[in-house]
């Protein structure tokens, strides 16, 4: 790893500063550190530059990375997966949020950097989903894809909504429900549990699909090979639309008879992994602190 990309959000000081602590300490290692040239004037003033230092446009950031190192939680590195995923570019995760349960480090553990550059690392591999919004006459208005989830909702307000599940074309299940989260192994372990959906392990090929508080007594989570064709379809009468979020970052509206279809994607997002212990000793630290 000779080309590292920084990514955090250098306008909170304490952020900022932790990133340069990172920096520092890769450049002890003989990397060259890629930040975002609009960051430049925020590292200058704290009189932090160094000349292993290269700034560039952030879409370059991303191409001329070996790896990329993300400062933040889970959301931060969700949105970083977005850029990295297309690009085969790994990512590393260090929590600087809540939980941060996708991150593989804490800021206090800055040492374990030294494994980038002996090869003591693994590069997990983590599937993702494709979305497309259609409308009634099946053409495409809008497509994205997910590390971790498509959930259909009222939005802000909390209502029931009416939507139909299909998978290849075969009518599964109606939903009188709060919402619907479709959801990548990784993403099982993020909103989906917490609406009771199952647990997968990461490396399963699945899909997920659980209901938010379902108005019904048979309602339940249902796991789907990952070669699936999911299409859910907007039915409710009684609002003018219902929304579509990928991710927790990306909204797009559904009106009536609309159609999300989930898919498999192509891509993947590659973590770098460095620390001793799997998903499994991951889940009982994360969720128990």
């Amino acid at each position: 790893m000779k080309h590292i990309a920084l990514i955090t959000n250098f306008n909170i000081y304490d952020k900022a500063a932790a990133a340069l602590d990172v920096a520092e300490e890769l450049v002890r290692h003989g990397a060259e550190i890629l930040l975002a040239s609009i960051n430049k004037d925020r590292i200058f003033r704290m009189r932090r530059n160094r000349k292993e230092y290269v700034y560039l446009p952030i879409d370059e950031v991303y191409k001329n990375a070996d790896c990329i190192i993300v400062l933040g939680g889970d959301g931060s590195l969700l949105d970083a997966a977005r850029r990295a995923a297309p690009l085969k570019k790994p990512l590393l995760g260090i929590n600087m949020g809540r939980l941060g349960y996708m991150t593989e480090l804490e800021i206090t553990e800055l040492p374990l950097l030294k494994r980038l550059f002996t090869g003591e690392y693994e590069l997990d591999e983590r599937s993702m989903l494709q979305i497309q919004v259609k409308n009634q006459n099946g053409a495409v208005k809008a497509e994205s894809f997910a590390l971790n989830d498509a959930v259909i909702s009222n939005g802000s307000v909390s209502r029931i909504v009416d939507i139909e599940l299909y998978e290849s074309g075969e009518m599964v299940t109606p939903y009188r429900a709060d919402g619907l989260i479709v959801s990548t192994p990784t993403g099982s372990t993020a909103y989906s549990m917490s609406a009771g959906g199952s647990i997968a392990d990461p490396h399963l090929s699945c899909i997920c699909v659980t209901p938010v508080c379902p108005h019904s007594l048979t309602a339940r989570p249902i796991v789907f090979r990952d070669d699936a064709r999911l299409e859910i379809k907007n039915t409710c009468q009684r609002e003018k639309m219902l929304y579509l979020t990928v991710d927790g970052r990306i909204n797009f509206e559904l009106y009536r008879g609309d159609v999300v279809q989930v898919t498999r994607s192509d891509m993947v997002t590659r973590l770098i992994c460095i620390r001793p212990g799997g998903f499994y000793t991951r889940l009982q630290h994360k969720m128990n602190s």
